[in-house]
């Protein structure tokens, strides 16, 4: 697989107006995760892991707090899920995660997304059955037959193993998430992970060049402008 995983694109905060995007998006999902699952990370490993990852991103204590005492009042948005399927500039494959409170309005800003920049959003199942939804996680070592062992020995059903630069990237299926993490830090200790989430990684890649880069570009920019877009993924490979 590669580098593969790294082709999503994150909303990275550039300036302060991004940093309140992505706080918002972060808050968003951790209220979604506690209303759906209870607000204890010690019972609700999903949200463990979320908050885990908003802590990483510097997400403030506050933003998170205030998502978990949102979500303990009982009331509030109700969120739904909502996932988009398509082809983007230079024709690669495109999944886009929502969290809504209304799906029209929703489906209408990334439906613009896509005809603002030529490309063609498509039914649901379109480009999915292209990608692996996988857990990933990596983190600081070179020793992937140990690693590997060490999942066998758990039980984990492990895609892949691979070590690069330093870094070892273990792939398994989304279901197996975490399971594999709590076997990676039984065997090799307090490991702190570059890369512990579930993406949707494609199987194949397609190389854009010249105009449908800048065009790619526009495109993921707008994208990552909507409060309701989570997560997008991608088989572009520049």
């Amino acid at each position: 697989m590669g580098r593969a995983y790294q082709n999503r694109k994150d909303s990275m905060a550039k300036t302060a107006a991004a940093k309140t995007k992505v706080y918002s998006k972060y808050g968003r999902e951790i209220y979604v995760c506690a209303k759906a699952g209870g607000g204890d990370p010690d019972g609700n490993l999903t949200l463990r892991s979320m908050i885990d990852k908003a802590k990483k991103d510097q997400v403030p204590s506050h933003v998170i707090d205030k998502a978990l005492e949102k979500a303990k009042g009982g009331g509030g948005e109700d969120y739904s899920p909502a996932r988009y399927e398509g082809f983007g500039p230079g024709n690669c494959m495109v999944i886009v995660e929502c969290l809504t409170d209304n799906p029209n309005r929703t489906f209408g800003d990334v439906r613009q997304c896509f005809t603002k920049t030529k490309a063609k959003i498509g039914t649901q199942g379109a480009v999915s059955h292209m990608f692996d939804h996988s857990a990933i996680l990596s983190f600081t070592g070179d020793d992937e037959d140990a690693v590997l062992e060490a999942l066998m020995d758990a039980d984990v059903d492990v895609t892949d193993v691979e070590a690069e630069t330093g870094k070892i990237i273990v792939f398994a299926p989304h279901t197996e998430f975490f399971k594999a993490k709590q076997a990676l830090i039984d065997a090799l200790g307090d490991i702190e992970f570059d890369v512990d989430e579930i993406q949707f990684v494609p199987q194949v890649t397609n190389p854009i060049i010249g105009d449908d880069i800048e065009m790619f570009e526009k495109f993921l920019d707008m994208l990552n402008e909507l409060d309701d877009v989570q997560n997008v993924y991608h088989s572009a490979e520049y």
